[in-house]
């Protein structure tokens, strides 16, 4: 993952947003969507049916949903053509700060606490569920600018301008949909589709509980036409999720 933290200068601001936005606009949804993360691998012949009901949790509007393509599979005779390190690194992160022996596929971490076997729908659903009801929504906005995407942070949970109170604030570059006919491996001859494919995850900031302004050049973001970015404020780095957004570049 790139250091980002270089920007800390630039001024950074959040508010919420849905999974559909059009082009330079953050969504306004009724209130924050459930981050869901799935880590999955085109090596992995248990995933397939975790990618596919990604692709149907990524039509949901209260949802924000995630493909994270991790790289420890590859041994198994097919690289995977999406995987990125950092992905897989923050798969491995999650593990540690959650006080698990491995990691594993498909695995979906949903709001950044719970950790539920991807394919699981019924269980995947009742944690969302979960997660709808109480959840701290601190206020996140993205917006695409001429020559800048500006991120904002505002207010949120008392007590969270505590110096020993912070959370991290994430940014990711997302490709909305792929497809990959997979050449070898457990999956070979197979043609899977992707949506939400997380390209590039970023630590941008930290947000102690005061509002944040973060102008980010867009020539600095990668990706291309149609790409999106979605903004993630998640206590202590891998901890619980309490503020997102999204938006299409």
């Amino acid at each position: 993952m790139r250091a980002w933290l270089a920007l800390a200068g630039l001024v950074v601001a959040l508010g919420a947003g849905p999974v559909a936005a059009r082009a330079g606009e953050a969504a306004s949804p009724p209130a924050r969507p459930v981050v869901v993360e799935l880590y999955t691998s085109q090596g992995c012949s248990s995933c397939p049916p975790a990618d596919a009901f990604l692709a149907r949790l990524a039509e949901r509007q209260d949802v924000l949903a995630l493909t994270l393509p991790i790289t420890y599979w590859d041994m198994l005779g097919w690289k995977d053509t999406l995987a990125t390190g950092g992905n897989t690194a923050r798969q491995k992160a999650y593990a540690a700060a959650m006080g698990r022996g491995g990691v594993y596929t498909p695995q979906m971490i949903v709001n950044g606490t719970s950790d539920v076997v991807g394919s699981r729908e019924q269980a995947v659903d009742a944690a969302i569920q979960a997660h709808e009801a109480g959840e701290p929504d601190v206020p996140v906005t993205l917006k695409v600018e001429p020559a800048e995407l500006r991120l904002t942070v505002g207010t949120g949970l008392a007590g969270r301008d505590d110096p020993s109170g912070w959370a991290t604030i994430w940014l990711f570059r997302v490709r909305p949909q792929t497809t990959v006919k997979i050449g070898g491996g457990e999956n070979s001859g197979r043609v899977v589709t992707y949506h939400n494919v997380v390209r590039e995850v970023t630590a941008v900031g930290l947000w102690k509980g005061r509002p944040v302004t973060l102008d980010l050049p867009r020539s600095a973001l990668g990706g291309g036409p149609g790409d999106s970015f979605a903004a993630l404020v998640q206590d202590k780095g891998y901890g619980r999720v309490i503020g997102a957004s999204w938006i299409v570049h």
